[in-house]
Order: structure tokens, then sequence, then C-alpha cells
């Protein structure tokens, strides 16, 4: 069973090639976390937001990051930090082609 997490908060910017460089260090950090199956960033400059989708391979992994995740957000300066935890069905996803 794998668990979706998702995460979002205000953000002013950088965005595009400037918010890889700015985020490249956290990147690979974050490719090395416990249970981390993969993650999507996500940035949407017109609504002042990023975030990301994570998938874990196991719940205890990803409400760990999740806290750690929130921790450092908050220590960075950001608030009002959404999140959310979802189980997810692989047999559906793989129909609408869901690589997991």
């Amino acid at each position: 069973m794998k668990y979706l997490l998702q995460i979002d908060f205000p953000y002013s910017g950088p965005f595009g090639d400037q918010f890889f460089e700015s985020m490249k260090e956290l990147a690979e950090d974050i490719a090395n976390e416990n249970g981390l199956v993969y993650k999507l960033w996500t940035e949407n400059e017109a609504t002042q937001e990023a975030g990301g989708i994570y998938v874990f391979d196991n719940l205890e992994d990803a409400n760990r990051y999740l806290e750690k995740h929130t921790q450092r957000l908050t220590s960075f300066g950001f608030t009002d930090i959404k999140s959310k935890v979802f189980i997810l069905n692989e047999a559906l996803s793989a129909i609408t082609k869901a690589s997991l």
C-alpha cells in the first residue's frame, strides 16, 4: 500500500528556473528520505503558491516526513502550511496511467 502526501503553502517566489536553482540542494536532500517513492514539485506564480505531492511506501514515513518538513518550512518563515495524507488506490491509478 502506498500513501500520498500533499503539502502546499503561500510562496512569493522565485519561480521557474530560479526556483530550480534555489531548491536543488533541498531536492537532493529530500531524495534520500526513508520510504519516499517520489516527489512532484508544484509551483504557481499566479496564485503565489508552492508545494509538493509525495508518494511514500508506508504511512509511518509519510507522517514522519510531514512533521519534519512542516518544521523545516516553519523555520524558513512559511506560514499557512496545508497538508493531507491519502491512501493511494493503486488499481484505479494503474488504469489511469499512474507509474507507481
